[in-house]
């Protein structure tokens, strides 16, 4: 960094710990854009370099060194699980010195990847769990350590409470068997757009109260926060990032205020989570902290949508190409419980968290020193024999399903994971009271990313289930 930008950065963060909490959120985010646009012209440099695709060399080929788990196309061209397992063999706990995202530790067996996880007080979440770096400097509890993350977790925890979820079961039942009955038989049609984002924008849109007509926009906008190149890789313009960021800051204080003049006018408090936010001491404020309100948004949109959109998309892809395990679910239905779990450890739809070494440790053999950036590959962890028995077969009747990596352990453990196989149970549930088949009919489009492990289109052709 120049003496130049140092001091760009230096005016830019005095300025917004001062000004903050007395500037409209959008205009914050505009501000920014504004900021790092002039930067972009004064500098002659880019935001960050493009990814453009090529094809990957067999990791036979590759010296260990070399081996990057960051690379935005592993995924989409199917060479994740050779490199993972490469690594996995041997060198569990791999240094990579030279990706885009600066050199960080990958972590790719089970156990190891639980050890990172639960211990806290060795491995910081702190200020990003993303492999690069954020486009837009935002708080949010996932990225923050014990207690500030404790109790912000705490003011948003009850929408997901046992009791929410059971009267939000009737309701999630209704919309799917909406979206189901009005489906095509007999032509093909894109179940990521059809079936999987409207059914994930439908709950996200119950789940903050936000404007049902507008629920789409949600979806829209968890895509920009996921899809930075230079945090994942994705395939997103920067550009169009901050405009779409700006959008939804503009939405969710109008939200905010809209909430709060009903909540003072007498209206009984629902379990919504902004309505959470206002009613808890330590997020009641949040309005003032416009950049932790925001990204917390973030986090419980994209928490919200990619976990349940991949799965409901992984779960027909393998059930189609695991023709016998379909034919097993039909036979009995009470398998789905367990099933959910099986695809929520198949697809792994979120492939990392990332933390920071607090202090130096020793992992499995490798010297971490203090700062250095560790990724644990939840992706790889879920396919790692020694813990799991034939990881590459889908088996809908997997004895300990559960104990997959995908929700994370410890204190970050994800807080909406008895939602997530709530909703993909119900889906389950209603397509087996309905078809009796479903072909994928064309090869999936898979997303550019190397955190979210997901799918942009799913050609689909369903058989109707004959009455009995």
């Amino acid at each position: 960094m120049t003496q130049f930008e140092s001091l760009l950065n230096k005016v830019k963060n005095e300025a917004s710990n001062r000004l903050s909490p007395w500037i409209p959120m959008d205009m914050q985010v505009k501000g920014v854009h504004l900021f790092k646009r002039t930067k972009r012209f004064v500098t002659q440099k880019e935001y960050f370099p493009e990814f453009v695709e090529q094809p990957i060399p067999d990791v036979s080929t590759v010296a260990i060194q070399d081996i990057d788990l960051s690379h935005p196309f592993l995924f989409r061209q199917h060479q994740w699980h050779a490199y993972s397992k490469r690594l996995r063999d041997e060198c569990p706990v791999h240094y990579q010195a030279n990706s885009p995202f600066g050199p960080f530790w990958s972590v790719t067996r089970y156990k190891d990847i639980v050890f990172v996880d639960k211990n806290h007080e060795l491995f910081s979440a702190e200020p990003l769990i993303l492999i690069g770096t954020a486009p837009i400097d935002v708080e949010t509890f996932i990225a923050m350590d014990p207690p500030k993350h404790d109790e912000r977790r705490q003011a948003v925890q009850g929408v997901v409470a046992p009791k929410n979820l059971k009267e939000m079961e009737s309701l999630i039942r209704t919309r799917t068997a909406e979206v189901l009955d009005s489906l095509p038989i007999g032509q093909p049609f894109d179940w990521v757009h059809t079936v999987s984002i409207e059914l994930t924008a439908r709950m996200l849109a119950t789940l903050l109260d936000f404007p049902y007509e507008d629920r789409l926009k949600l979806v829209y906008w968890s895509d920009l926060f996921s899809s930075s190149p230079q945090s994942t890789g994705g395939d997103k313009d920067l550009d169009e990032s901050f405009v779409g960021v700006a959008d939804m800051a503009k939405h969710f204080v109008a939200l905010w205020h809209d909430k709060a003049a009903r909540l003072a006018a007498g209206e009984t408090p629902s379990f919504d989570l902004i309505t959470l936010m206002q009613s808890s001491d330590a997020t009641r404020d949040l309005i003032k902290r416009p950049m932790e309100y925001l990204g917390n948004l973030a986090l419980l949109i994209v928490g919200g949508n990619d976990t349940t959109r991949n799965s409901m998309s992984g779960g027909v892809l393998a059930l189609h190409q695991f023709p016998e395990q379909f034919a097993k679910l039909k036979e009995n239905p009470s398998l789905i419980p367990n099933m959910v779990s099986e695809i929520i450890r198949w697809q792994t739809p979120l492939a990392y968290m990332r933390r920071v070494a607090k202090q130096d440790v020793m992992l499995n053999g490798q010297f971490i020193r203090k700062g250095d950036k560790v990724v644990m590959w939840y992706a790889s962890g879920n396919f790692d024999e020694r813990v799991i028995e034939n990881p590459e077969q889908f088996m809908i009747d997997r004895k300990d399903a559960r104990n997959h990596l995908s929700f994370g352990f410890g204190v970050h453990r994800c807080m909406g994971n008895r939602l997530a196989e709530m909703q993909l149970r119900i889906l389950w549930e209603e397509i087996l009271k309905r078809f009796d088949r479903l072909e994928v009919v064309a090869e999936p489009e898979i997303v550019q990313s190397n955190f979210v492990r997901g799918y942009s289109k799913l050609m689909v052709k369903l058989t109707a289930k004959t009455a009995a």
